[in-house]
């Protein structure tokens, strides 16, 4: 019996404190309830700034010389004597002897066509002298006829007058005037001279050295121009004014370029100009070739940065990697805006002062460095974003540092 009294008193106390705690939790205040904050993604942007005047092209090749050719002798012969500058490096001017060829022989022969030419001009005033002679006889002959009360005198024939004679020895004293012509150029051709200012590429020569006609011994290109040749996309291609319209060596329409290249510590710069395009695409880049002629490349460049080098001022040295600056269009109204603005398709992320994105699609003329040309409805100093967000869509709200809201 105690037992079971015991049970009910535990039972009690049990519900009891239950009954207890649930009363005083209902006593206790409601928690205020809040609304969580927006996610407001950050934005990192930079102001957009308008362009003015002409805008640049940039582009890259390698220098090539404007002309570049073989030297070679046009007869053949033993050298005996060449020009101590003809080696590689060397510099030869327009009309300079660069090498000579024996002439003995080539004076022989000229000295033969000259004697043969004196015989042949005494046969023919022989000849013309009988001709003349052969011709008085037979007008002599005539008068004599008509006194005598002849009706009929007759013509002379050609052989009788001698004139197949003179023929013939005219022709042969005009064979033997061309074989001088041709005894004495080849005897001029025994020297080689230069047909340009240039300089020496290579040379295979020595003094004593059997030469054959039409064997190369050496290479020169020329020193009054260089070309670049600038591979550009059919994009940037356009920017430059009038490009099709340039014609080779056409001074009156010229498009001024400027090549930078790089010499030691510095960085050096020679004006230029475009002086044409090439008319078919390259096969492999699918690009235009646009040259770029600089005149007087060997003089010493501008410095543009670094320092000058102990040895001074380079000259554009053929086969070097340059820079090339074109001065292309000036439209009425572009903008430049950092390469990381654009967007996928050509479009620009803008922020309005609202802090609520516009999704704006520009016409993108050039891309250089970090750095977009492009032509759209933007303005000047208006905030575009540069990274920070990934995706984003017409009016999304994004927050930006408070200086560049202002």
């Amino acid at each position: 019996m105690s037992r079971g009294i015991g049970y009910l008193v535990a039972v009690a106390i049990v519900a009891g404190s239950g009954g207890l705690a649930a009363y005083l939790v209902s006593l206790a205040p409601e928690p205020e309830r809040s609304e969580p904050p927006l996610q407001i993604p950050y934005a990192q942007t930079a102001p957009v700034v308008a362009g003015s005047g002409a805008i640049t092209v940039y582009g890259a090749g390698t220098v090539r010389p404007s002309a570049e050719i073989d030297i070679a002798a046009q007869v053949s012969g033993r050298v005996v004597w060449m020009e101590p500058g003809f080696q590689s490096g060397g510099r030869v001017e327009a009309g300079q002897t660069i090498f000579r060829i024996e002439d003995s022989d080539f004076l022989n022969r000229v000295q033969e066509a000259e004697v043969d030419i004196e015989a042949r001009r005494a046969e023919l005033a022989v000849i013309e002298e009988e001709a003349a002679f052969a011709r008085t006889e037979f007008e002599k002959y005539s008068r004599l006829r008509l006194e005598a009360g002849s009706t009929s005198v007759g013509q002379a024939g050609p052989l009788a007058l001698r004139e197949p004679q003179l023929k013939a020895a005219q022709a042969a004293l005009d064979r033997d005037e061309v074989r001088l012509a041709a005894a004495k150029l080849a005897l001029s051709r025994t020297e080689v001279r230069s047909p340009f200012d240039g300089y020496v590429l290579e040379e295979s020569l020595e003094a004593g050295q059997l030469v054959a006609a039409g064997q190369a011994v050496g290479r020169l290109f020329a020193a009054d121009a260089v070309e670049v040749v600038v591979p550009l996309s059919d994009a940037t291609a356009a920017l430059i004014p009038g490009l099709w319209k340039l014609r080779a060596g056409n001074a009156d329409r010229r498009v001024a370029a400027r090549v930078v290249a790089r010499y030691g510590d510095g960085s050096y710069a020679w004006k230029g100009y475009v002086d044409r395009a090439e008319v078919s695409l390259d096969e492999r880049t699918r690009t235009i070739d646009v040259i770029v002629r600089v005149p007087d490349p060997f003089a010493p460049g501008t410095r543009v940065a670094g320092t000058d080098g102990s040895g001074g001022a380079p000259p554009l040295l053929v086969s070097k990697f340059v820079e090339v600056e074109i001065q292309g269009v000036a439209p009425e109204s572009y903008f430049r805006v950092p390469r990381p603005a654009l967007q996928p398709g050509n479009q620009i992320w803008v922020v309005d002062y609202d802090r609520r994105v516009r999704i704006l699609s520009v016409r993108v003329l050039q891309r250089v460095n970090d750095e977009a040309i492009v032509i759209g409805a933007l303005e000047e100093g208006q905030l575009v974003i540069t990274g920070g967000v990934q995706l984003v869509t017409e009016g999304m709200l994004v927050q930006i540092e408070a200086n560049l809201a202002q």
